[in-house]
């Protein structure tokens, strides 16, 4: 055998060897990879989970809130229709300013 016949052969080697390590490596990195979205998941779930208790918790004051508001408006209809303007104002404003 000649020199060169060794060489080329400890070559194939060493590529068969890193065929396998970065077949690993890609097991490894997938085994990491769903590990880390079900821990998003996870995460993602229990926040939900806390708006969910928030918003239940703060949902009669939000309606009392917009009671008060719509009796306002029914009391004085032409103040109601002028924030109502204002306001359409305000957003026309900042949408055309952005342009």
């Amino acid at each position: 055998m000649a020199f060169r016949d060794l060489t080329d052969m400890d070559i194939e080697r060493q590529v068969a060897t890193l065929s396998q390590e970065l077949a690993a490596l890609k097991k490894a990195m997938a085994r990491r990879g769903g590990t880390y979205y079900e821990e998003s998941r996870d995460m993602a779930r229990d926040y939900y989970s806390d708006i969910a208790e928030w918003l239940g918790n703060s949902l009669p004051a939000f309606r009392k809130r917009a009671r008060g508001v719509e009796a306002t408006a029914r009391d004085h209809p032409a103040a109601a229709v002028a924030v109502g303007l204002i306001v359409l104002g305000l957003i026309a404003t900042l949408a055309y300013s952005r342009r």
